[in-house]
């Protein structure tokens, strides 16, 4: 990959961060194709910029004052590995949390991610909304 390829999905990467942060689930959506994809966790895919919007949507619902930092961004075999850590105060019991994770994006012809596969901890996203120590 060339640096200025690189340096543009840097740039792409800080925006789909700020984006996550607006607490305005319709600007993560627009960093995706239109038919593009999000699956979180191997779950059910969120298809087309609605459904995508329906899942960022959950995540600012249940964490109002969402916070989203970008740890790295790398390129492998094809993929950008988006790094990221996340951070916000849980809606319901008012506990914070604080993960980290990644998504692996396939960009596509037009600039915007073709697919994201996100992968976090959720056991340890559960507990700390739980409150528990272990």
């Amino acid at each position: 990959m060339t640096k200025d390829r690189m340096t543009q999905l840097r740039d792409f990467a800080t925006r789909y961060t700020a984006a996550w942060c607006s607490q305005d689930a319709a600007n993560v959506q627009k960093f995706f194709a239109p038919s593009g994809s999000l699956m979180i966790n191997g779950g059910t895919s969120s298809v087309g910029r609605s459904a995508i919007t329906q899942a960022a949507q959950g995540f600012m619902t249940a964490f109002p004052d969402l916070k989203v930092y970008m740890d790295d961004l790398v390129e492998t075999q094809g993929k950008i590995l988006y790094h990221w850590t996340f951070e916000g105060t849980h809606s319901e019991t008012g506990k914070r949390v604080r993960i980290s994770g990644f998504e692996s994006w396939r960009i596509g012809d037009d600039g915007l991610i073709a697919e994201s596969l996100g992968n976090f901890d959720a056991a340890d996203l559960e507990r700390q909304i739980k409150g528990a120590n272990s």
